[in-house]
């Protein structure tokens, strides 16, 4: 059979390619970076995510993790292809219910290609089934999963949902989570938000946690392990879960008379920061080697080394302090750390005034004094430290010292007006420290550039006369500022928070 050929007219064709549409039409892949300028490879472009379903299962005696993935999300161009980050072993990727191609680029890159061209503006699912040992795997070098002697945990920054759940891994792409995890019974399961639900069948207990406000990727936890659980309620209402290996040993009872006080600490920093921003307060102290700590939405991460010379309530203060400066209002890029970090020290110097310990001022003091002008502390700026200086102990002490020169300068009524004023204009956003200073300006009516320039930005000791224009002194009527009571504790604190 001869077929006849038929050439459309001009309006056919232009009637064609008004059929297809112009998303589609200029589908490209999606980013393989979200724009950080320290970690150019973390999160992605493309698309945004709104929601994680994690529905996973763990065998504490091979840490093997088994997990499917169920992503909601919106993109935000025309997309052929789009990136996760993740490290494990993936079996399949479905978008929209149907099968996508995917593969490995990098050294966390989950490519992943659809079945067609995803139009710009719509909602997508995304489902990923995956398997493996995340101890086991090693990016650039390192795991930021944790084993315990009866399971693992996953908490870190910058990163840590790699190994152990696909996503878009940066702060600024925030969304709500679902964790449901099965485990052996007498296993628990503890990560962030509230405890929905809880069943066990053919011997192993399923728990369901749900965190209800947008969250960080790397502000998600999951702990599994045997622990002792303890609950409350905070003065305002608020649920409190507390959780802690049964075989912390020696520094168990430091670590509760820390960790038990979250929910008076959440009530005072209401006072100073305005409401708690989240649906549920707590800690967690599993028995593992590190000595870092770790804001995790709702629940912070502590390690029993942090507890080892007593009970130290100020690491609660600055972990806690992070839900509002941190969790709630997160940096935009990771430079803009001073914006979690400065403030988080700061409060634990507030309660140190409030405890009678060593007033801020009196902090602040010392901290100027105890850094002379050739200290490498003075070389790294708080307000943009590099990648490599993230969390040294300038981007804590010396942005704790920022902001009291803040105070000096703008009065303790415009101070704390800012200090609640900032978490209430950003809240579950994400900002810069020049977003800061220019609320700082807006809320004070001065003008602040100069004083966060010298503070956050310069590489050099501020001279005395500059330091006493903002309040501070190196050396006082019979020498240098005497150490307040709370430094060894702040310090402590500090030292291993910085540690990661």
């Amino acid at each position: 059979m001869r077929h006849r050929l038929i050439v459309p007219s001009a309006a056919a064709v232009a009637g064609l390619l008004l059929a297809i549409p112009a998303s589609a039409a200029g589908a490209s892949p999606g980013a393989p970076g979200i724009g950080d300028p320290y970690y150019p490879d973390s999160g992605n472009g493309g698309y945004h995510v709104s929601h994680y379903d994690l529905r996973l299962k763990y065998q504490p005696k091979t840490d093997e993790l088994q997990g499917t993935a169920t992503l909601i999300a919106t993109t935000t161009q025309a997309l052929s292809r789009f990136n996760l980050d993740f490290a494990l072993d993936v079996s399949e990727v479905l978008v929209n219910g149907k099968k996508a191609k995917f593969a490995r680029s990098g050294a966390h890159e989950l490519e992943i290609t659809p079945s067609a061209a995803l139009d710009s503006g719509k909602e997508i699912s995304v489902v990923v089934r995956y398997r493996g040992v995340p101890s086991k795997v090693k990016v650039n070098g390192s795991t930021s999963w944790q084993r315990t002697p009866d399971g693992g945990i996953a908490a870190q920054e910058p990163e840590s949902a790699w190994w152990w759940f696909p996503s878009n891994d940066h702060p600024r792409d925030k969304a709500t989570y679902d964790v449901s995890v099965s485990v052996p019974d007498g296993t628990q399961a503890i990560s962030n938000g509230t405890l929905q639900s809880k069943s066990s069948k053919f011997g192993w207990t399923r728990y369901n946690w749900r965190s209800s406000k947008p969250q960080a990727s790397y502000l998600a936890t999951l702990a599994v392990g045997k622990f002792d659980v303890t609950t409350d309620t905070t003065a305002s209402g608020l649920p409190v879960i507390n959780a802690y290996s049964k075989d912390l040993g020696a520094n168990g009872g430091a670590a509760k008379a820390s960790v038990e006080r979250s929910a008076e600490v959440v009530d005072w920093l209401s006072s100073v920061f305005g409401p708690y921003p989240f649906d549920a307060v707590g800690g967690y102290v599993p028995n593992v080697p590190s000595h870092f700590a770790l804001e995790t939405q709702t629940r912070p991460f502590y390690s029993p080394a942090q507890f080892a010379k007593g009970a130290n309530v100020s690491v609660v203060v600055h972990e806690l302090a992070h839900q509002w400066y941190g969790d709630s209002v997160s940096v935009k890029n990771w430079r803009d750390i001073w914006v979690n970090e400065g403030f988080a020290s700061y409060a634990q110097w507030l309660w140190s005034e409030k405890e009678g310990e060593g007033t801020a001022q009196e902090l602040a003091d010392y901290t100027y004094a105890q850094y002379p002008a050739d200290d490498p502390f003075w070389k790294v700026k708080p307000g943009d430290p590099g990648a490599d200086k993230q969390f040294d102990a300038a981007v804590y002490d010396r942005g704790a010292i920022a902001l009291q020169a803040l105070r000096n300068k703008v009065g303790d009524k415009a101070f704390f007006a800012i200090l609640k004023g900032w978490p209430a204009a950003h809240q579950y956003g994400n900002a810069s420290v020049q977003d800061f200073v220019k609320f700082a300006e807006k809320v004070s009516g001065k003008p602040l550039a100069s004083l966060f320039d010298t503070w956050l930005f310069s590489t050099e000791r501020p001279a005395p006369p500059t330091a006493a224009k903002a309040g501070l002194t190196a050396r006082t009527a019979h020498g240098k500022p005497a150490e307040p009571k709370s430094w060894k504790k702040i310090q402590a604190a500090r030292s291993v928070h910085s540690a990661r």
